[in-house]
């Protein structure tokens, strides 16, 4: 079986590197005509993508899947139009590769410039989002990259039904099949082989999941990684916030969607507005169905609270519910932030500018936001159309990876004749 698997694996391995090669000449036309024909197939394949996941779906319920786990499996009809209308604005978005990052002339007369270009064979490992399959192909095909697939056993049939879509966006403008491939075995060993990096083919792994997947690529990789740690996100309700703004902000960074990575997991609230401010914003949580633990000053306020320890503040839940604690001023904030949080996502609400600056100053996260949810730390809302996930390191990109984050450059250096003396 393991001889199988591996030589079906290498062949995965090689066809991506071929189809790299010409994916890297392509033109912006023939990507584009590519990427249109997977959002129509999308659309015209719905009946067929739910019916996939509607398999998917009633595996992971009788596994006993969270229900954070279900809600970032699902697929309905607003979800695959979502899939469909991020290809078409990922078509639109100007094509990184030949763009000329800078240029100068030396005093010998050599002209540099500094041009993009694809990184080369990306894998791609995620967990539960069907979605993904599909943002990930497209962001991989308009920068250029072959892609390797690799998703949870859980959304195998629905990643299935997505890929070939793209498949048959690929066919009609004339580009190899693998230049986005699939790994349709539910066998861990194959992510090991694509970790050891399918004997040189694959130039970058990105792991997109939970903290244990995330720490496991990092440990067994032969191959670079672009790694997106927990969405340990927070919002800080500062002592010059504007209660309404407030109250709308951390319900809607909570309770819009509690199963992604910009879901907050955290409340602090300055104390010097929480005798105003603290009581109904936690009210607004609790009447949403969100459960709220709080230190002693957040159960205070409401019985419903319950006790929060240390464990919760560590806590990423994607599930309705908070940790919640009062602090003494911004500098607290931002000293429970940089203990406890995850360098993700991590906003402030308050109409103080010199303290917004502060917190946007200090706070060294992926994404910092003042007066917005957390919520926006997404791709599409960035205007990628996508991404293959949110970057929390400091090494070639950060925060959410689009079609330029998914290049490199190369110096190109044209001369007269020169040589050094």
């Amino acid at each position: 079986m393991n001889d199988t698997l591996s030589r079906d694996m290498l062949a995965l391995g090689r066809a991506a590197r071929d189809a790299s090669k010409h994916l890297a000449l392509a033109t912006s036309a023939q990507k584009d005509k590519a990427l249109d024909a997977m959002a129509d197939a999308l659309r015209r394949r719905q009946n067929e993508l739910i019916a996939a996941n509607a398999q998917d779906m009633k595996a992971a319920t009788e596994a006993g899947l969270s229900g954070a786990m279900l809600d970032r499996l699902k697929l309905d009809a607003g979800r695959i139009e979502s899939m469909a209308k991020g290809i078409e604005v990922i078509r639109a978005l100007k094509d990184p590769v030949g763009t000329e990052i800078s240029a100068w002339d030396r005093p010998n007369g050599l002209h540099i410039a500094r041009v993009r270009v694809p990184l080369g064979v990306i894998g791609i490992i995620y967990e539960s989002r069907p979605n993904v399959t599909a943002d990930a192909g497209a962001l991989c095909l308009k920068s250029g990259n072959a892609v390797i697939l690799r998703g949870g056993s859980e959304s195998l049939a629905s990643s299935r039904a997505i890929h070939a879509c793209l498949v048959e966006g690929l066919e009609a403008a004339d580009l190899p099949a693998g230049a986005i491939s699939l790994v349709t075995t539910a066998d861990r060993a194959a992510v090991g082989m694509m970790l050891a990096g399918l004997e040189g083919n694959i130039d970058l792994v990105v792991p997109r999941g939970g903290k244990t997947l995330v720490a496991r690529v990092q440990t067994d990789a032969r191959v670079p990684v672009l790694a997106h740690l927990e969405g340990l996100c927070h919002v800080y309700v500062d002592g010059a916030a504007d209660l309404a703004m407030a109250r709308k902000i951390v319900l809607n960074a909570k309770m819009r969607r509690t199963g992604i990575c910009g879901a907050a997991e955290t409340l602090l609230v300055d104390k010097a507005c929480a005798a105003t401010h603290l009581a109904p914003i936690v009210r607004d949580l609790l009447e949403a169905g969100c459960e709220v633990r709080g230190d002693e000053g957040v159960r205070a306020v409401d019985p419903r609270v319950v006790p929060a320890h240390e464990e919760d503040w560590t806590t990423e839940y994607l599930e309705a519910i908070i940790s919640a604690k009062i602090v003494d001023g911004v500098d607290a904030a931002i000293d429970h932030v940089e203990r406890y949080g995850s360098h993700h996502t991590d906003s402030i609400v308050t109409n103080d500018t010199a303290t917004a600056e502060r917190f946007l100053g200090r706070v060294d996260s992926a994404i910092v936001l003042h007066n917005a949810s957390t919520q926006f730390a997404d791709g599409g809302e960035f205007g990628f159309g996508a991404e293959i996930g949110i970057a929390t390191g400091k090494f070639h990109a950060r925060g959410p990876v689009g079609v330029e984050e998914l290049t490199s450059y190369k110096s190109v250096v044209r001369g007269t004749g020169q040589v050094r003396p």
